[in-house]
């Protein structure tokens, strides 16, 4: 038995070398492509989800001895959950009373 190492081709060697270095270029630059992708997707998915900027007036007409607990804005309304368990339906201004519910207690 002979174990002495068949002699590589140089030639050989410099194309499998070249093959692996173009490889791994390749790659490189594949990588830096999708990071660079997700970086463009995902930061144009935050100004869409934004949520909108409401504004509210800085005075609402309450009747008097009625304290807010809760507001919400709708499409030319304002709803107004007091602390005494009424809803009060305002207009966009919140100036003027357009609606008023009884919300029954429902505390034991």
């Amino acid at each position: 038995m002979d174990d002495t190492p068949q002699p590589v081709d140089p030639a050989t060697l410099k194309y499998l070398r070249l093959l692996v270095t173009v490889l791994t270029v390749v790659t490189i630059v594949g990588l830096l492509v999708i990071i660079a992708l997700f970086v463009i997707r995902f930061s144009s998915l935050g100004a869409e989800r934004a949520a909108p900027s409401v504004e509210f007036p800085t005075e609402l007409a309450l009747p008097a001895g009625e304290t807010a607990s809760a507001i919400t804005r709708g499409e030319g309304w304002i709803a107004v959950v007091t602390q005494a368990g009424r809803i009060l339906i305002l207009d966009d201004t919140g100036q003027h009373i357009l609606q008023e519910i009884d919300v029954p207690a429902t505390r034991e």
